[in-house]
């Protein structure tokens, strides 16, 4: 038995006992977690294997040298930094669809279109697959497709391979709408109503408007054709939108896209046009089969919610001056003599001015101001305005039979919602919208600094894609999200049209900035398949897109829309938070310099 006075010797000799065990217990695990390591780095190779990589000390940064140089803030990893390795080989891969899908547009898929009310063309909207429904390939490009026609070229011929209909050969032949060649479609620029072609009617309307001081720079052409006018306005510095219902006429919107003139899929039934109010400055008809006078009037309701203050609205054909033009309209008199009236009564009851009606065109003009309109509204109580609705809210809104009121005005010579400049300064100037202060958070000086970001922006753009700083290669432009139309902007001198899609899920609605600034857009959810047939695009730029939609739906679905609408051989940037882009690289396998032929 120990005594008390052995004790410190005891506890001596346990205490050294313990550390032993204590460092022979660390030296064990020591080499168990080195092991693990060299295993996870890639395991303990043979004999002339490399157990782990060599890693470079950084040289020390607490020296005088290091301390006196100027910090560098530009970024030194990217998302292929980021990319792990080994990651290719679990990209999700779409096959390519059956050649049958070669033009395959969703949301106006002719089969589901049957399944709804024909009653105002309803049918003939937009009616989207549900999740459920939506193909998981990648749409493929026809038979023997090629390179488009680089513009101006373009406007006059496109390969029949890319559109391979010759239905409006035949049925518009008289017209001169459009003619086969050998290999190719020939566009001599006739239409309906212009048998001479669009240039000689585009100088007749010019005898009667002023087309030529940058007043007029917006236009919409509804029932278009295959946008002929719109083609010949671009040589007047006069941007169209021309749209037209699929299969009316076979293909014709997807000639004027191939012909590289702006266009989408589109009709006027029960929604309103997905376009904010007071956006174009013109808009026309020529003989474009739109029931203006049923429905109380309701499709002309709709153009002047659309029309700016002052703007113009142009129909040729039936039945203006009728009784001269009757006979070769293979119509009756009373029934012409019948739609011309409610025409005008309609226009009146709009507040528009008729200009003038000479041969078979007439022009009407948009008040600049609701000043007199109200006070007419006192007395004739017809058409009353709209109450408590957003005039700008166009995506999936229904139309209504009342007047969109205009801005208020302090004095009856005042442009309701301001007077935007001519064009070209008005690409440049501080739009009304901004300046009137109507969307909150924009300011003046905001825009000026985003104008100037995009230049700097495009400008690397080009330095790293070099298709796009090629001119004449790209025409067709799609920005998935415009904000105030920067990106386009930038570009006004190269030779492209841009689509500016405002996000209709955006906090802040700019899409009326941008037509305010001489530039074309719609609205858009990304969730959806837009309104345009495949290989629309040459180039497409996506300004957070993917951040926008992440909780809203399937980045995939987006990115195959992406594929659908891109041009064989064409580019997408896409500038959006690094993790993202890391989560895109590893849903598509495009080349990095564009999407593959097929």
């Amino acid at each position: 038995m120990a005594t008390c006075t052995n004790l410190p010797h005891y506890l001596s000799f346990r205490t050294k006992k313990t550390n032993l065990y204590c460092m022979a217990s660390g030296a064990v695990l020591c080499s168990i977690f080195y092991f693990i390591g060299i295993w996870q780095y890639g395991g303990i190779t043979s004999r002339a294997g490399v157990v782990v990589p060599r890693l470079p000390c950084d040289p020390p940064r607490n020296t005088n040298k290091h301390m006196n140089k100027p910090l560098d803030f530009m970024p030194h990893h990217t998302a292929e930094d980021l990319y792990p390795i080994g990651e290719v080989a679990r990209v999700k891969y779409f096959p390519q669809c059956n050649p049958e899908y070669s033009e395959y547009t969703p949301c106006e898929d002719v089969e589901r279109s049957l399944k709804f009310d024909r009653e105002r063309l309803i049918y003939r909207e937009r009616h989207c697959p549900e999740r459920g429904e939506f193909l998981k390939c990648r749409i493929p490009a026809p038979y023997g497709y090629k390179t488009p026609f680089r513009w101006p070229e373009s406007r006059d011929s496109a390969w029949y391979a890319n559109v391979p209909h010759k239905y409006l050969t035949v049925e518009k032949a008289v017209q001169n709408w459009v003619r086969f060649e050998g290999d190719r479609f020939r566009f001599p620029g006739g239409g309906t109503m212009f048998p001479h072609g669009a240039d000689a009617y585009i100088d007749d309307i010019g005898k009667l408007i002023n087309l030529k001081d940058g007043s007029i720079r917006t236009a919409i052409d509804t029932g278009c054709g295959v946008a002929s006018w719109g083609a010949y306005l671009m040589s007047r510095n006069i941007l169209t939108i021309s749209f037209a219902p699929k299969d009316t006429h076979e293909a014709q919107v997807q000639f004027a896209l191939e012909r590289g003139v702006p266009a989408l899929i589109g009709v006027l039934a029960s929604n309103r046009l997905p376009y904010p109010s007071r956006a174009f400055d013109m808009a026309h008809c020529s003989r474009c089969l739109i029931p203006w006078t049923q429905y109380d009037g309701l499709y002309l309701i709709e153009i002047d919610r659309i029309l700016r203050p002052g703007g113009y609205w142009i129909l040729s054909g039936p039945p203006i001056n009728w009784e001269k033009n009757w006979k070769g309209w293979h119509r009756k008199r009373d029934d012409l003599k019948a739609e011309q009236y409610g025409i005008e009564s309609i226009a009146r009851s709009l507040c528009w001015k008729k200009l003038t009606e000479k041969e078979e065109i007439a022009i009407w003009q948009k008040p600049s101001n609701h000043v007199h309109c109200k006070i007419n509204r006192k007395v004739f109580k017809k058409l009353q305005f709209c109450q408590a609705q957003d005039p700008d809210e166009a995506w999936y809104t229904r139309m209504q039979t009342c007047l969109t009121p205009l801005p208020e005005v302090s004095d009856i010579k005042e442009i309701s919602g301001g007077q935007p400049a001519n064009w070209p300064e008005r690409l440049t100037a501080v739009p009304p919208r901004i300046t009137s202060g109507s969307l909150e958070g924009i300011t003046a000086e905001m825009f000026r600094k985003d104008t100037e970001l995009w230049k700097k922006r495009l400008s690397h753009y080009k330095a790293i894609d070099y298709q796009l700083a090629e001119p004449g290669r790209y025409r067709n432009l799609l920005d998935m999200n415009s904000y105030l139309g920067g990106f386009a902007a930038a570009l006004v001198d190269d030779p492209v049209w841009v689509i500016n899609i405002v996000p209709a899920e955006a906090k802040i609605n700019t899409l009326g900035v941008i037509y305010e600034r001489g530039l074309i857009g719609t609205y858009q959810n990304w969730c959806e398949a837009m309104s345009t047939y495949p290989r629309t695009y040459d180039f497409i730029h996506a300004d957070s897109v993917f951040s926008i939609y992440k909780d809203r739906c399937e980045m995939e679905d987006i990115l195959l829309e992406m594929d659908r609408i891109l041009r064989p051989q064409g580019s997408v940037i896409i500038r959006d938070d690094v993790d993202v882009l890391v989560n895109v690289k590893s849903s598509c396998r495009w080349t990095r310099m564009g999407k593959q032929n097929g």
